[in-house]
């Protein structure tokens, strides 16, 4: 079968060739994007603090998409040694970064801890930052390259998740439009999702409480809760060719959630 041409429709739709890095990829979004990336055509590198899930998710791919390469990696990415770590011995071309680990500490302002406050910070925005930062170089010489960042809608309103988790969030949508202005010269496209409550076990913490869950459906337009297949496929067009002139947006996943007044 012949290879469709580099700018025709097939190959928009098409990952072939790729490489791409997934934070947080043994478990929830991660796992769904890496299996999503890995159906379009992408080799993979999933990076995470569990081995035994890697292992269990990497047998999982391999076996489904036994074209594919892919790598793991045990890593507690909130550790600045093991990020430097892990981009030293990173070789070969990156195409893609998906920066998806992420943690919550809930409470009410006033009942977090100055330590939960910074483990926050640290898990989801400095990890983010500092990650992206390390690998610039061989996503621009790896260009035309992507990276795309789980947010949260929590960055962009209120929610009962607490202050830490928001103020992380928000942070890393406006860290995507400062990336995405300062590398579009060097064809590395960024861009974010920000989903509402979907199925992983971080948000089944407390969607598991049935008034809360009400309440979560109440605010929800499509009055269900996503999928995490819903969400990975957004991220995985991000990836894709055919949004090749999208950069610096925050895609909402949240099934009408921030748009839904009264």
């Amino acid at each position: 079968m012949t290879e469709p041409g580099a700018d025709s429709p097939e190959a928009a739709w098409r990952l072939r060739g790729k490489r791409a890095l997934i934070t947080g990829g043994s478990s929830g979004i991660g796992l769904a994007v890496a299996h999503e990336l890995a159906f379009l055509g992408a080799d993979l590198m999933l990076v995470a603090r569990g081995e035994a899930a890697l292992q269990q998710a990497q047998s999982d791919i391999q076996q489904k998409y036994p074209q594919r390469q892919v790598e793991i990696r045990a890593a507690d990415l909130a550790q600045e040694d093991q990020r430097q770590d892990l981009v030293s011995e990173l070789l070969g071309p990156l195409h893609i970064l998906i920066n998806n680990v992420g943690m919550n500490i809930r409470g009410r302002m006033e009942d977090v801890s100055l330590a939960d406050y910074q483990r926050v910070q640290e898990v989801n925005t400095t990890t983010c930052f500092d990650l992206s930062r390390l690998l610039h170089p061989l996503l621009k010489a790896s260009a035309p390259a992507c990276v795309v960042n789980n947010a949260s809608t929590a960055g962009l309103t209120h929610l009962r998740t607490g202050a830490p988790y928001g103020m992380s969030k928000a942070a890393i949508i406006q860290l995507t439009r400062n990336m995405a202005v300062e590398w579009a010269a060097e064809g590395i496209r960024v861009n974010a999702v920000a989903p509402w409550y979907i199925e992983t076990p971080l948000a089944n913490q407390v969607l598991s409480q049935p008034e809360y869950l009400a309440d979560v459906l109440e605010r929800t337009p499509m009055k269900r809760i996503g999928k995490v297949e819903e969400c990975a496929r957004a991220i995985a067009f991000l990836c894709l060719p055919a949004s090749g002139y999208i950069t610096g947006q925050c895609l909402a996943v949240d099934g009408g959630f921030s748009v839904y007044g009264f």
